[in-house]
């Protein structure tokens, strides 16, 4: 017992001269290249961008003066607009880690049913309108439910989907196609969005402005309100989301629904674009679309990236066509450049997904 005091002092002493400052661990040091994956990853529409001014520095000097005219830019918006519209159905199935094949089958059909009940059957236009909204929603709650309640991958569901609404067109138009001046002298309202306005050289298209309104009302669902959260929470981690206490299955299905109404949207916009109604027309939409998400830099496995990509990367798409075709360069040769803009883009995701969260 003694000896206690003598062993307490001798601590004390050797503990006041013991170094007091906390271990440090230190990972490896970021290189330049490091800090740049790093602000992608954090900032993943910061790609699509960058390739977008690019693309416009560079088509504008090769292409010369007549690219940066407002009516050629103008004319990109419009050719953009129903693919950009398809693009934010499409990312909205791609940001839970799925893919939709029938965006444009869907859009399709819907335009059809429109034609077919406004012109054909005499039912008032915006009647007819009105019901494609309602069964373009039941067609992507279709594909939902199909994806929840059978489990069956997203890709072979709307793989049977998409010839599915595809077979259902062909059916209800009977093969023909609805002429412009039909639509004209009983269904004006049909074409709405294709009617313009000038704003100096430009002629914009109310078709431009709504694939603008549908990325903006996207954008805002998506990063403020608890759905939008919910929808990157399902596509990063399914399973982690449901012990969040997320019901995925009803979240999954209420964006196909909500994709289904996006395309059919899209319908109605597209009838004003190409100033007909056919059963065959936009058979390349479905891929088109994905082309636009991809290079838009929204990751194929779902939870990462935002909305505005997809209309950066249908902008992109427009930009690279439009360049091309007044640098004289053939459609063969402008298709060979969006196909390795493809790549080039998955390669940049597959890249930045490097970057440990």
């Amino acid at each position: 017992m003694s000896d206690t005091p003598r062993n307490t002092a001798e601590y004390e002493q050797a503990l006041g001269s013991a170094d007091a400052q906390l271990a440090e661990f230190e990972g490896p040091k970021r290189t330049l290249l490091g800090h740049v994956q790093h602000f992608l990853h954090s900032h993943p529409t910061m790609v699509p961008v960058i390739v977008l001014a690019l693309s416009l520095v560079v088509f504008g000097i090769l292409a010369g003066e007549r690219f940066f005219t407002p009516f050629n830019l103008s004319l990109i918006l419009q050719q953009v607009s129903i693919i950009g519209i398809l693009a934010a159905a499409q990312s909205l199935i791609i940001l839970t880690a799925g893919i939709d094949l029938s965006v444009a089958a869907i859009m399709v059909l819907m335009s059809v049913v429109s034609g077919k009940l406004a012109i054909t059957l005499g039912v008032p236009p915006s009647l007819a309108i009105m019901a494609s909204f309602t069964l373009g929603t039941l067609a992507g709650m279709l594909n939902g439910l199909l994806v929840t309640r059978l489990r069956l991958p997203p890709f072979i569901v709307t793989l049977g989907t998409w010839n599915i609404f595809f077979a259902l067109s062909l059916w209800l138009s009977g093969a023909q196609s609805i002429r412009s001046q039909d639509i004209d002298q009983m269904a004006p309202l049909l074409k709405f969005f294709g009617n313009s306005f000038r704003v100096g050289g430009a002629n914009i298209t109310y078709g431009s402005i709504l694939m603008v309104l549908v990325f903006a009302t996207l954008w805002y669902l998506l990063n403020k309100t608890a759905w939008g959260r919910h929808v990157y929470a399902v596509g990063d981690d399914k399973d982690a989301a449901e012990l969040a206490g997320i019901r995925t299955d009803r979240m999954l299905i209420s964006v196909y629904a909500l994709a289904g109404f996006i395309c059919a949207l899209a319908a109605w916009a597209s009838i004003g674009r190409v100033g007909s109604i056919s059963p065959q027309s936009f058979y390349e939409g479905n891929l088109q679309s994905i082309t636009a998400v991809v290079i838009g830099g929204i990751s194929l496995f779902g939870g990462r990236g935002s909305i505005m990509g997809a209309l950066f990367g249908a902008l992109i798409v427009g930009v690279f066509q439009s360049g091309l075709r007044l640098a004289g360069v053939d459609v063969l040769w402008q298709v060979f450049a969006i196909g390795w803009l493809i790549i080039i883009a998955v390669a940049i995701d597959q890249w930045i997904r490097k970057v440990s969260a």
